[in-house]
This record gives C-alpha cells, structure tokens and sequence, in this order.
C-alpha cells in the first residue's frame, strides 16, 4: 500500500479523529511518529500516545507543524477554536500549500474558507468530509468533495488515506448532508438494529452473548451479500421468504411495524439536522 511522507495533523482528540488517525497507522500509511494531535485535555489524549502520536494541549502547534490537517471538533465549537488559531498563527511559506480536512457535519466548504482564510489570503485548499466510525475496523464509508485551490494530487492523497479504511468516494458538495444521514450517523441505526435483533433472541431463550454475536454476524453477512452479488436488497429478502415459512412471517411484522418507515423518516431528520449544525 501506498504510503504518505507528510506530516497528518488533528485538531480534536476525539472518537472520529482516532478511528481516522488510528486506521492510518494501522494501515501502514503513516508512521506513528508522523501524526500530532491536539486537544483541550492532555490526559484525554493517552490513547494516541499509546498508538505512538504525539499529542499537545496547543491547536496552534498542529497547524503550524502539519501539512494535512485534519479539524474534527464539534461544529458548534469552530468558532472559538478558529478564533484561537487566529490569534497563534505565525505566517508560513508553507502556509500556501497547506491543506485542510473538515469533518464536521453539515459545514459547508464556504464556511470553512471564510474561517480559515487567515492562513492563506489568496485562498486555501480545503476538503469537506464526511466520514463514520466504521473505518476504525477498516470498513468505513466516508465521501468528500474539495474547493477550487484544491489539486488533483491533493485529492489523490485524501482518496488514499479514506479509501483504506473502507470506502472513499467523491461527491458534489450538495449530496453530502444527505449521505451524513445515510451512512455518517448509519451506524447508529445499524447498532440499534442489532441490539433489538439480539434482544428478540434473548426474549426467545439464546444466551445473551450468542445472541448478539449472532445478529451482528447476520448484518455483516447480508451487508456483504449486497455488496458481493449486486442484486437488490428486495430481490435477497424474497429468496429467504418461502411461502408460508418463518422468515415472512416475521417480514410482516416488520412490515406492521413500520421498520422501513421509520429508518427513511430517520435518515431524513439526520440530513436535515446536518444542514442546520452547519448554520449556528
């Protein structure tokens, strides 16, 4: 696998950040030593020292001493943190080349230019992802999409770094609030699936480790059916139903539920709750 020479910077400590930054050691991309991480908490940032980071209370020093760097705050505390920065900041020649990756949902590219642009007057490269947690086991689905100072080597590079801890794809900006709620805040949907499917197994006499092994392992083997055959999901369902047999039975259920519904309706309040994030 290809490896990166830069240095990988990120603002914010948190779960993302590590499933990002720990994916890429893991993956060979970067060496331990290439990443620095920032956070208001020292002691919260044990586990990066552990992965072998160098970690700082100081946001400042990551974008000083990075060439990729990563923001993974929570969109309501940009602000202060930009502020902060601003103060900092010493003026680089590298500052022309610098690029920046945004995670924060429902930030828009404009934003984030017009919080940065004391970096770079003539205008800075910048990258708006959205990423899942996933990607810390590899399987992470994460799309992004650059402004117009960003190159097709800055792409390339951010596609490498994305696309080995799972799936990467570009996207136009418009499409992403839409994919946060998909497959950004998916996970979470998927885990409470799981847990009522281990559940209904524990209701129904399994033990309550195997029941949960076993709907997880379900998931994770339909998911790769889709993916593997190409059929539609519908097509699948059918070929497990057999008529009069247990597994419509309990279609219908779902059915009387309203399952479909509701995983539609919760997709469509998650990307309308990532657009607005992007405007406090």
């Amino acid at each position: 696998m290809a490896k990166l020479d830069e240095r990988i910077g990120f603002i914010g400590g948190g779960n993302m950040a590590f499933a990002i930054g720990s994916g890429l050691v893991s993956c060979g991309i970067v060496k331990p030593s290439q990443v620095l991480v920032s956070g208001p908490h020292i002691e919260n940032l044990a586990r990066w020292r552990e992965l072998g980071a160098v970690t700082t209370d100081e946001n400042c020093e990551v974008l000083e001493h990075t060439d990729i760097v990563f923001i993974c705050v929570k969109p309501h505390i940009l602000g202060p943190c930009v502020a902060q920065l601003k103060y900092k900041h010493v003026p680089s020649a590298k500052d022309a080349s610098k690029l920046i990756v945004s995670v924060l949902a429902g930030t828009t590219l404009k934003t984030l230019e017009e919080k940065f642009d004391f970096i770079e007057s003539s205008g800075l490269k910048v990258i708006r992802t959205m990423p899942n947690t996933s990607m810390q086991v590899g399987e992470g689905c994460t799309v992004y999409t650059g402004n117009s100072r960003v190159t097709h080597q800055d792409l390339e590079k951010v596609h490498l770094m994305l696309n080995a801890l799972g799936l990467a794809q570009q996207v136009p900006e418009h499409m992403i609030d839409a994919v946060t709620g998909v497959a950004g805040c998916g996970p979470a949907f998927v885990y409470t699936i799981i847990e009522a499917l281990a559940d209904g197994g524990v209701k129904q006499g399994v033990p309550r480790a195997m029941a949960l092994q076993f709907a997880a392992q379900t998931l994770l083997g339909a998911a790769k059916t889709v993916l593997i055959t190409g059929k539609h999901p519908a097509v699948l369902r059918d070929e497990v139903c057999s008529p009069g047999g247990s597994t419509i039975v309990g279609v219908h259920e779902l059915e009387k539920g309203n399952l479909r519904a509701t995983l539609i309706n919760a997709v469509e309040k998650a990307t309308q709750r990532s657009a607005e994030l992007g405007k406090k």
